[in-house]
């Protein structure tokens, strides 16, 4: 099994690319960690929106069996470390596939900014793959796969709005609700997951009656409470104050969302952007330039998309694959 890597962008031909597929990122509109699990992950609880914001992955074919990463961002891995090559091995050796793909990524997604990029990349390279391999499977497949590559890789087969329980690779799809017009912010400091769970894991959030832990995920899973939240402002993110501890950048961006007139802000999962929710596109545009002018951070405008916009977005890389799911159905491994 020959993986190949490259990070330069000009060695992918162009030419030979057979389709595009867009990479989405994701928002945590909520995030509560109930605790540590005997097994050492964290037991969660998380409603998880996907965004517009995206990277685009290119497909093309590869001689013999290699499999071939490059990447416009010479900051990012393109060997074996990246969930696209471990997505192409995985799918290669599930299906005993003959073949290789030449794949090249054009990053956008903030790196470490808890918007679920690197996820959402390895799912949208199992969808393209099974698509230019000609692969017969269901959705029930691809979520086992996706979930050996990482907790929020399953909700990127389906996207839209869904309620993660577990260590995350629980997924159950929510009724999408309206659009929001978004700014997703993205400071100079970063936070990487592991430092931020660490922080987390204190004597007040660690339990030793996992039991109750698992009962009150399960039993929160159909409340009606969480079919409609964050319908309202008041978001949570557990992570939010020993984040903010860590690097006091991070939430001075919260406050800047704030200060330009989001209706509300709330740190974007584990990592360190952070996003605001605007009543519409001109209150959203003001906010832009009002932020632009004070700091070199980088900004995303950007919205909220649905579940059916998504797989739209995939075409016949995840039609009629997709839209076999059920709207509502658990789609966790």
């Amino acid at each position: 099994m020959a993986a190949g890597a490259s990070t330069e962008s000009a060695a992918f031909n162009v030419s030979t690319t057979l389709f595009t597929l867009p990479s989405f990122a994701k928002i945590n509109c909520g995030l509560r960690v109930l605790g540590k699990r005997p097994d050492g992950y964290h037991e969660i609880r998380t409603v998880l929106e996907t965004v517009s914001l995206h990277d685009i992955l290119q497909f093309a074919t590869a001689p013999d069996l290699e499999i071939s990463l490059s990447c416009d961002d010479p900051l990012i891995p393109t060997d074996q470390t990246n969930l696209i090559v471990r997505a192409a091995i995985a799918t290669r050796a599930r299906y005993g596939i003959r073949a290789g793909v030449r794949i090249h990524l054009e990053k956008r997604i903030p790196v470490q900014g808890g918007l679920g990029g690197g996820s959402s990349n390895g799912a949208v390279a199992l969808l393209g793959l099974t698509h230019l391999w000609k692969v017969t499977t269901k959705v029930s497949e691809l979520a086992e796969l996706a979930s050996a590559l990482g907790s929020d890789v399953p909700f990127f087969l389906s996207g839209g709005r869904a309620l993660g329980t577990g260590t995350g690779t629980k997924i159950s799809s929510l009724p999408d609700i309206a659009a929001r017009d978004l700014l997703i912010v993205a400071p100079t400091a970063t936070v990487a997951t592991a430092a931020a769970y660490k922080a987390l894991s204190s004597a007040a959030l660690t339990t030793r009656n996992s039991d109750s832990i698992l009962a009150i995920s399960r039993g929160s899973t159909n409340s009606s409470d969480w079919d409609q939240w964050p319908v309202s402002d008041d978001l949570e993110n557990d992570f939010e104050q020993v984040i903010f501890d860590i690097e006091p950048e991070i939430g001075r961006v919260k406050n800047a969302l704030l200060r330009a007139g989001a209706r509300s802000a709330l740190l974007a999962g584990s990592g360190s952007s952070v996003f605001g929710i605007f009543d519409n596109r001109e209150a959203q545009q003001r906010a832009l330039e009002q932020i632009r002018a004070e700091s070199s951070w980088r900004i995303f405008p950007c919205a909220t998309l649905s579940r059916e916009e998504y797989i739209r977005a995939m075409g016949s890389c995840g039609t009629p694959l997709l839209r076999s799911l059920d709207p509502l159905s658990d789609t966790g491994a």
